[in-house]
């Protein structure tokens, strides 16, 4: 059975790219959620005015993946104490987030960011939000895929391939071959 997850750690070309690497992901779709305009442009949510955090929704088998698992990359791949901002990108748009789809995942994620925070395992708090999913406005074409049409480009060299590499070496046993 698939299952969609949504989250928000940065720049959705690195966040989409990590998760690209797990088997058991089918999509990953970079976009917009969690914001007030009803039809968000990469150039109005970069300028931060509409409320929106880049974010990927991803499809995955939950015969190879669950949602905890989902939640484990992504607190790997980004720093959840990092208040609007991931590496180079600054502002709410780059805000650690994610969105739950029902209640289940809602219980999940809250129990989830709270043990984290419990753990104590990070230099700071655990600022990562949780909210229902609203509406996912999906990015448009040339930012979907964007690290594996662009591996080269110096932007995702920096900052993409890095959660590559700990995905692959954290999660060795779930990486595509």
């Amino acid at each position: 059975m698939t299952e969609t997850a949504t989250v928000g750690g940065g720049c959705f070309w690195c966040v989409e790219a990590a998760f690209e690497e797990l088997s058991g992901v089918k999509d990953v779709t970079s976009g917009y959620a969690g914001g007030h305009a009803e039809n968000p442009t990469y150039r109005a949510v970069c300028s931060g005015d509409t409320g929106h955090a880049e974010v990927v929704q991803i499809e995955y088998d939950e015969a190879e993946l669950d949602y905890e698992d989902v939640l484990e990359v992504f607190f790997t791949v980004h720093d959840p104490t990092q208040l609007n901002r991931q590496g180079p990108d600054v502002g709410s748009q780059y805000r650690s987030i994610i969105l739950p789809h029902d209640e289940g995942q809602q219980e999940t994620a809250e129990a989830y960011v709270e043990a984290l925070d419990e753990e104590g395992g990070y230099d700071g708090e655990v600022v990562t939000e949780v909210q229902p999913l609203e509406t996912f406005h999906r990015a448009g074409e040339k930012h979907q895929n964007y690290f594996a049409k662009n591996p080269d480009d110096a932007y995702c060299t920096m900052n993409a391939q890095p959660k590559i590499e700990k995905v692959r070496e954290k999660f060795e046993q779930n990486v595509q071959t």
